[in-house]
Order: structure tokens, then sequence, then C-alpha cells
């Protein structure tokens, strides 16, 4: 009996999938300040739409005493950044993908030789693995919004693996002042096109790739957060501004090791939901509209995915293999 459960036990451990439901770590109110902010933007570049937000950085404690990193822990300072398709910050403003010079466009080696090349809209921010690599993040942590393209060469299958944080101006309660809140929670949204070196769609975000949250806030009540197995539930959880949520609680997971490399089992995850563009809110985001004939093409429409909650899970991963 004592060697069958040992043998259970390896297994499950192998695998990086939990055998029971994982509880997660509480946190209440503001966390402490560690970085006033990750990145500026050029103010002589007159950005126009929603102002650029500070991305700052804090820490904060949660009941079971261990340290969090909020809204999440990046490698924005160390990483590459992915190269632009459209980022007023670096003046970078094309007006359709015809006027973006491709061939321009750096190619970053994943341990392969085919040629892909990937046109990525996140929000607000990502880390990009492939085959376990970390190819490039993003180049603007909160806003303005920008959009990303990232040639590659790797070798088939190709896993992809992707960081998004919904980042946050008041740290560790997972909002912002916004729609005459000062308390608003914010929404994320990752839209993702890959092709090969011909033009043909080998993936597209779309409700067959795994997600997993790792960050839930703000939380009024942590009753309404429903845990089973490894479906992390913040659905009946309020999710509208608040005049005053410095009481508030999140809830953090930590990130397991090695998610990110091509043999770790993810199939235990949730599917990742998708959204519609205008659920997400698209209208007006020229990194976006800009390029629909890319990331809404007739026939490889790429959708914004996320886990089941766009506004309340902060902090998600996310996965796909293709052949």
């Amino acid at each position: 009996m004592k060697t069958y459960f040992a043998i259970i036990t390896a297994c499950l451990i192998a695998t990086s999938i939990p055998a029971f439901a994982e509880p997660p770590s509480f946190t209440t109110g503001r966390a402490t300040m560690t970085n006033p902010g990750l990145f500026t933007c050029d103010p002589s570049l007159g950005q126009k739409g929603p102002k650029a937000r500070v991305s700052a950085v804090g820490k904060i404690t949660s009941d079971d005493g261990k340290e969090w990193i909020v809204p999440a822990k990046t490698q924005f300072s160390t990483a590459p950044k992915a190269p632009d398709l459209h980022n007023i910050c670096n003046g970078v403003t094309p007006r359709s993908i015809a006027e973006v010079d491709i061939s321009a466009i750096p190619v970053l080696q994943a341990n392969g030789e085919e040629e892909f090349i990937a046109y990525i809209f996140g929000d607000n921010y990502f880390e990009l693995y492939v085959n376990g690599k970390l190819l490039a993040v993003d180049a603007v942590p909160f806003t303005p919004f920008n959009s990303s393209i990232v040639r590659f060469k790797a070798k088939r299958p190709v896993t992809l693996a992707v960081k998004m944080v919904d980042w946050e101006e008041n740290l560790g309660l997972g909002s912002e002042k916004n729609s005459g809140s000062n308390f608003h929670p914010g929404d994320g949204g990752l839209v993702m096109h890959v092709k090969d070196a011909d033009g043909k769609t080998v993936a597209l975000t779309d409700g067959s790739w795994r997600a997993q949250v790792y960050y839930i806030s703000p939380l009024n009540n942590r009753t309404c957060l429903k845990i089973s197995g490894t479906l992390r539930d913040s659905s009946d959880c309020k999710m509208v501004g608040a005049a005053n949520g410095t009481r508030f609680s999140a809830a953090h997971w930590p990130i397991p090791n090695g998610w990110e490399q091509a043999n770790f089992d993810a199939t235990a995850w949730p599917l990742a939901t998708t959204f519609s563009n205008e659920t997400v809110g698209v209208r007006g985001k020229n990194s976006y509209t800009n390029f629909t004939e890319v990331f809404d093409a007739p026939g490889a429409d790429a959708q914004f995915i996320w886990s089941s909650n766009l506004i309340l899970d902060n902090v998600v991963l996310l996965r796909k293999t293709f052949e």
C-alpha cells in the first residue's frame, strides 16, 4: 500500500499536476511600492487616446506569511523587448500591415530552422516563450496600448507559452482609476496570429489553448471565490468599481517551475475562454484596429483569450502546441 501511494505521488509531481485543489494565499489591502515605474512613454510624442499609466511594482505579505510581487514578477527590465508593430511611445504608427517592413524585423532563435512570425496584441503585458525559451517581452507594460511582431526560428512541434499580466494602479488591489471610480477593476486579453514563412496560419488564439490564473483581485468577499481541482472561479465575485477598495482582498498562487517548457503537462489546466472584440473593447485602439487583416483575417480570425474571468483574473499563463 505504501509503495502504491509513493508511485502515485511521484507521478503527480513529475507531471506538475496537483492532486487536489490548491488553496490560494490571501492578502488584504495595498501593497508596498518597490518600483515607481518600469517604463515611461516619451511625452514629446503627443500620445492620443488613453493616458499613459505608471507601471509600478509592489510587494505584499499574505495571511500565511508568504511574500508576493504585484501585479507580477516579470522580466521586463532584463529581457529583449518585442519589436513594434504599433507603438506610439516609440513613434512606430503604421496605418496598416502594408506599411510594415517585415524584412527589417530581426529573426530570433528558438533552437530550430523553420521560420515563423507572430503578430501579438496583449492587454496589458506579455512574455513570450517558444519551446521553453524566452524570446521577447512586451515593450509597454501598461498603457498606451501597443502591438508587437516577433519573427523566430523553431523546430516543430512548437510550444507557445505566454505569461499575461493585467497591470494595476492600486498595487495589490487589482484596480485603477477609471470610469468615475478610484478602484475600478481593469480587464485583460491576448490576441495572437502565427504564420509560417509562406504566410500560412499555423496558430491562432482560440478556445483550444490552456489557461490558468495565478492572481485574482479585487475580492470584496473572499468566499465568492470557488475552487475545485484546477478550476479557480471568480465569476460570483463583484466586478464593479468602488469609491474605496483599500480593504479588499486578493488571491495568489505560486507559478509552477518549468511551466513554460515544452514538456510541462498543462492538460489539467482549464481551456482558455474566448471574448469578443466588443467585450475587450478595441475601438479606438489603433494598435489593433490598424491590423484587422491580420488579427481578424477571414478564415483565420484570432480571438481574444484569457482565463474564465477577464476582469478579476490578473496574472494568467497560456499555452498552446502546434505541429
